[in-house]
């Protein structure tokens, strides 16, 4: 009869998480190299209201942390490539080649969609012959840098023709992103810009399953096989079951019962096979007190989510302003092992200030003056960091609608 697996309570599974992400426990060995590789990758988003999402994300690991730094493991050690997990990411380079099994599943995607070939026009492939030969002759080059009207309505989707075409040309791996100048793409042949990884062969199927789900499970500690599929994006629920399966068979991870709580219930789940020693290992959370950014990666499954820290997320900025419960762009605040607040920030870099246009402490939570103390002491560390000099707070705070 099959041993009933053990137990992983939803704290245990907390606490997993945060430690694989990096918020819990001892600060990653290798400084900012070494934090991103424990991510596994860093979100990038175009948003800018209060920062970068990458910057936000990284500044809440790292004390010290600077953009610059960033910047320069991307666009001139290249440890880092742009490319897509999700979403923009920024990733480590050794992993390039898993990327060359994207690339086709990619250009299949894009020119089967209706969107696209309507932005392209009725000659693509002259079109992306004449794009990919400009940057060949000129070298970098970014969309500014071709003259076209745009097609379909303005705004962020209204995409001239070789704008289309460039990102097309990035996705399957034709092009790569070697710089940004003011978050706007330069694009380049990858030959140039990463000839060492470029000319990597792809790995096997099988291989790539085992990197994609491995390293997961490394990240997340603990997690379903469509979670471990949806970390990189890179395999199908089924390729991820199987491994999971294939690796629980062969005794290198742990299938446990992850108990029911008030937001989900009871449900199977992987865990990396020495789960007890790095919770054992785990000091106590110190209350410590930090603004994260809403692509977060413990934020990012909205889901688990709700169901590890009781957080029902949503991303506000592109929902109407009067149909918003919050703000523009909410950052949930983490104290130790909890998410207890969120607050709806706005930098005027021209003032030098930071506005705090609200505060909402999640249901259930009674602070009191340390609480809101120690809150005011991270705005003002985070401002700091931001370049202002000064906190304005509104007066609109409240507890959560109910």
């Amino acid at each position: 009869m099959p041993r009933k697996p053990d137990t992983l309570t939803l704290l245990q599974a907390r606490r997993l998480l945060l430690a694989g992400q990096a918020l819990l426990g001892p600060q990653p060995a290798g400084g900012l190299p070494g934090l991103i590789d424990q991510l596994g990758f860093v979100q990038m988003d175009s948003i800018n209201v209060v920062e970068r999402a990458h910057h936000l994300t990284l500044g809440s690991r790292l004390a010290d942390y600077q953009p610059e730094q960033f910047d320069t493991l991307l666009e001139h050690d290249r440890v880092l490539f742009e490319h897509w997990t999700h979403d923009a990411a920024a990733i480590p380079v050794r992993w390039y080649a898993h990327w060359k099994l994207r690339f086709p599943k990619s250009r299949a995607r894009i020119l089967g969609n209706a969107w696209w070939r309507e932005r392209v026009g009725p000659e693509p492939a002259a079109l992306l012959a004449h794009v990919l030969q400009r940057i060949r002759l000129e070298g970098p080059l970014r969309s500014a840098d071709f003259e076209h009207a745009r097609v379909g309505a303005a705004g962020w989707w209204g995409w001239k023709p070789q704008k289309a075409a460039l990102e097309f040309l990035w996705h399957v791996g034709e092009l790569t992103v070697s710089r940004r100048v003011n978050f706007h793409k330069v694009y380049d042949l990858p030959e140039r810009v990463l000839p060492g990884p470029h000319a990597l062969a792809e790995p096997d199927p099988e291989a790539h399953a085992e990197w994609a789900c491995s390293t997961a499970l490394e990240r997340l500690g603990a997690a379903t096989p469509r979670e471990l599929a949806a970390f990189w994006s890179a395999l199908e629920p089924a390729e991820a079951a199987a491994w999971c399966e294939r690796a629980h068979q062969e005794g290198r991870i742990r299938l446990l019962e992850l108990e029911a709580g008030p937001e989900a219930p009871a449900r199977r789940v992987y865990a990396v096979l020495d789960w007890k020693k790095r919770l054992a290992r785990l000091e106590e959370p110190p209350d410590r007190v930090e603004l994260l950014s809403p692509f977060d990666p413990i934020l990012r499954d909205r889901a688990r989510a709700l169901r590890l820290f009781g957080f029902d997320y949503r991303f506000e900025a592109f929902v109407p302003e009067d149909k918003r419960l919050y703000g523009y762009y909410v950052l949930p605040v983490l104290v130790g092992e909890n998410l207890v607040a969120r607050l709806d920030p706005k930098l005027h870099r021209d003032r030098g200030v930071l506005e705090i246009k609200g505060l909402w402490w999640e249901k259930g939570q009674r602070p009191g003056k340390p609480q809101k103390v120690a809150l005011e002491a991270a705005v003002g560390r985070f401002a700091a960091r931001l370049g202002a000099t000064d906190v304005e707070w509104s007066r609109r705070q409240a507890t959560l609608p109910r």
